[in-house]
């Protein structure tokens, strides 16, 4: 069973995720902040990962620790699941059209955190989320998940799309990454024979 359970609680807020990788897409989001809550069920809908998400955060400040804990529960949530990865593809690629807005998204499931982001917003607001708070929610998922993360909308012009069109392909390129390759399911995709160490990274400070 590839599932887990993760709290994460600080002064800031208090997170709790559960999910399943193997599940069909359902989800329950509640984080407070309307938008990014929309953008966390495509990407449960879309790579097929049940995902529980609920999150009480210092909202009366603004919603950066919201989205940045959730970012960092979710990729903890994702790491503790995928365990020592034996048998899964590892890496995934996915394009995501939304209407006029087209984003490129390729992941590997390395145990070496990187976020490359070439996505730009041309308004600081999407409802009640600041478009800034995009990249920094990819930046700590990827951190605590352990994934090296390319992210670039190739082009665009409705923020809301282009948003959609990022996490859309995120959920695709996971959906893909995750998989367990039936040819290789009792190895682990590496000739280091670990995809280990994320335990030992460094959180992005609040």
């Amino acid at each position: 069973m590839r599932t887990a359970v993760h709290s994460r609680r600080t002064a800031e807020t208090s997170v709790e995720v559960r999910l399943d990788l193997d599940g069909t897409g359902r989800y329950e989001v509640s984080t407070g902040v309307g938008f990014f809550d929309h953008m966390m069920e495509q990407l449960s809908r879309h790579s097929l990962i049940d995902l529980t998400l609920r999150c009480k955060g210092d909202l009366h400040i603004d919603s950066h620790h919201t989205v940045e804990d959730c970012g960092l529960a979710v990729g903890s949530a994702l790491a503790q699941a995928l365990g020592d990865r034996r048998g899964i593809e590892r890496f995934g690629h996915a394009y995501a059209p939304m209407d006029e807005a087209l984003t490129r998204v390729a992941i590997d499931i390395s145990g070496r955190p990187q976020l490359v982001w070439r996505t730009a917003f041309s308004q600081a607001r999407l409802g009640d989320m600041d478009t800034e708070l995009f990249e920094h929610w990819f930046a700590s998922f990827a951190q605590t998940a352990g994934l090296t993360l390319h992210v670039e909308t190739l082009y665009g012009r409705n923020n809301h799309h282009i948003a959609e069109s990022a996490f859309k392909a995120l959920a695709r390129a996971l959906r893909a990454a995750v998989a367990i390759d039936p040819r290789k399911a009792g190895e682990i995709p590496s000739t280091k024979g670990t995809l280990g160490g994320v335990a030992s990274l460094t959180q992005p400070a609040a």
